[in-house]
């Protein structure tokens, strides 16, 4: 049985719908999957073993986007069913360009002029249980029970108890924690921990100033690796840690696949629909604010006051409470 996935764009994101493709496998145990998605979201989850063929959307990069989502659609063929974690036009359009009878996406004035399936999903909930809908939307077998994260990447092993830092958050200035509360917190903990710092090409900058904070506190037991990873290397090092403290981003979700205990910061985003599903050991830090969320890669009256109202001693509490 052919089934087609349109993955989300953001890494985060896309380790959000792994329960709703395990609760695909389970239920169609024949499946092979062809994955089409960003490089980041089909480097995740293409190692899955019902994976037949993953393919990164390029179609935005071509002079016609819509010609290019035409040639696509007729490259991957026809399927038994096929769906989009997208709400995006063109993601309707390659379902509906492959010919495909039974294709699944959430309502939006695209999705019901070019498709079969467009259910409405309440959007009060988190990520995880809307895709989780959304999958078995057309079967009578889902319960409202959605499983942990999943990702079939193995993970590395570290010699010695190891503490992840993630200061990074793709989608903006204002999802980020400071650098500086990053390495004090890590500083706490230096002793007993060794310390990574993580990070993509776009957060090096970033990552350099939790190690001079680093170098300035008196601690060299680190490894910076900020923008030197591949995505499968990112999983498998973050799969090893002790403890992680992050931002509300990608990695957060990486460990929450691997449960790894993890305190997340969060400021403008709706933390109820993108937390950390099912981590065991997980705690979220915030600060409940008049103006939060705000959803805005920038604190728009700029104060930034959801971040700078987390202290380090605070965070720190937090780890101490799900070190053991």
């Amino acid at each position: 049985m052919k089934i087609l996935i349109i993955l989300p764009n953001w890494l985060g994101d896309a380790i959000m719908a792994t329960p709703a493709i395990e609760l695909l496998a389970k239920h169609y145990p024949t499946a092979r999957f062809t994955f089409v998605g960003s490089y980041v979201s089909i480097e995740a989850l293409k190692h899955h073993p019902l994976c037949e063929k993953a393919v990164i959307d390029e179609t935005k990069k071509a002079p016609s986007r819509l010609l290019a989502t035409y040639k696509l659609a007729k490259e991957l063929g026809e399927f038994s069913f096929a769906i989009t974690f997208r709400n995006q036009l063109h993601s309707s359009l390659l379902l509906r360009f492959t010919n495909t009878v039974v294709c699944i996406a959430k309502s939006s004035w695209h999705s019901k002029l070019l498709l079969s399936h467009t259910p409405k999903i309440e959007q009060n909930k988190h990520l995880v249980e809307q895709y989780s809908q959304l999958a078995m939307i057309d079967t009578d077998a889902y319960d409202g029970v959605s499983p942990t994260l999943k990702l079939h990447i193995k993970q590395n092993s570290f010699t010695k108890p190891t503490l992840g830092l993630n200061a990074g958050a793709t989608y903006g200035s204002a999802k980020r924690w400071y650098p500086e509360r990053f390495a004090e917190v890590a500083t706490a903990f230096s002793e007993e921990f060794d310390i990574i710092i993580f990070g993509g090409p776009s957060e090096v900058s970033v990552a350099k100033d939790i190690e001079d904070k680093l170098i300035e506190l008196g601690v060299n037991n680190y490894i910076n690796i900020a923008g030197k990873t591949s995505i499968k290397e990112l999983c498998q090092n973050i799969g090893a840690c002790s403890l992680f403290l992050t931002n509300d981003s990608g990695p957060m979700h990486i460990a929450a696949a691997y449960q790894i205990p993890t305190v997340a910061i969060f400021g403008p985003t709706r933390y109820k629909e993108t937390s950390q599903w099912k981590n065991e050991k997980s705690i979220i830090v915030r600060k409940e604010m008049e103006c939060s969320p705000c959803m805005k890669r920038e604190c728009p009256l700029g104060h930034h006051d959801c971040m700078k109202m987390i202290s380090s001693q605070e965070v720190i509490t937090a780890l101490r409470n799900i070190q053991h």
